[in-house]
């Protein structure tokens, strides 16, 4: 069987160092690349499964600015590496398609997590992702078949993560759900206590389908408790 490979793109050998003995350890084969231009060709050639990257790299594009160009010819899931982890900062990095991120300094168990988890809901399946039909909410449908989303005529561009969110939400629709199960189902248990990264999922998300977002028809919340998918088409559930 094939070992699944992660491309690291970061200018610190040591912190390069580390990842690779970390991921190495537990059965994964790592990449690695010094700054933009060298990771999107690496990107391109070895079509890595996960890629590891640094916001802060030397030359003239920094990790937003990698992403973009990234998610111009690949879906490949991208955690990025920050020292900081403002909600602003997690905005624009979901903007350019980051799928996750990582605050340094990380330790092993926390890295090995993260990236299993990326991995995991990057190729598996949600919950309801058999579901052929699509599901409408006003001028907003959800095609859980085509895995697309459009508001009136206009498709709307959702990372991965983005959608598997909609998504949980679509299939509860009109029911509040717990922030903790959305966590969980989304992206896994380890991120079940993960309050504050879904506020800014949930932020993001409302100003791709929202047509005002600081006062959304689609995605309510009930403060303190979670979210709800507001449907009047689907039938509440008691």
């Amino acid at each position: 069987m094939k070992k699944e490979t992660i491309l690291v793109v970061d200018d610190e050998p040591r912190l390069v160092r580390l990842v690779r003995a970390v991921m190495e350890a537990v059965g994964y084969e790592v990449l690695s690349a010094r700054d933009g231009e060298e990771a999107l060709e690496v990107l391109a050639v070895e079509q890595p499964d996960l890629v590891l990257l640094d916001i802060m790299l030397p030359g003239d594009m920094d990790g937003y600015d990698v992403c973009k160009r990234m998610r111009e010819f690949s879906a490949v899931p991208i955690v990025m590496l920050t020292a900081k982890a403002r909600e602003v900062d997690m905005l624009h990095g979901f903007d350019v398609g980051a799928d996750d991120y990582l605050v340094k300094p990380f330790n092993a168990k926390e890295l090995i997590a993260r990236v299993k988890a990326v991995l995991r809901r990057s190729t598996l399946p949600g919950k309801g992702a058999v579901t052929t039909a699509d599901l409408s909410c006003g001028d907003l449908t959800v095609s859980f078949a085509r895995r697309r989303v459009s508001v009136g005529e206009r498709e709307i561009a959702l990372t991965p993560t983005e959608f598997k969110l909609l998504q949980q939400l679509a299939l509860n629709a009109n029911r509040v759900m717990l922030h903790e199960d959305l966590l969980s189902e989304v992206w896994g248990p380890e991120y079940r206590d993960d309050i504050d990264y879904i506020r800014a999922y949930v932020r993001h998300l409302r100003l791709k389908i929202e047509d005002d977002p600081s006062q959304p028809r689609y995605i309510l919340t009930t403060p303190g408790v979670g979210y709800m998918l507001s449907c009047p088409e689907v039938p509440e559930v008691s």
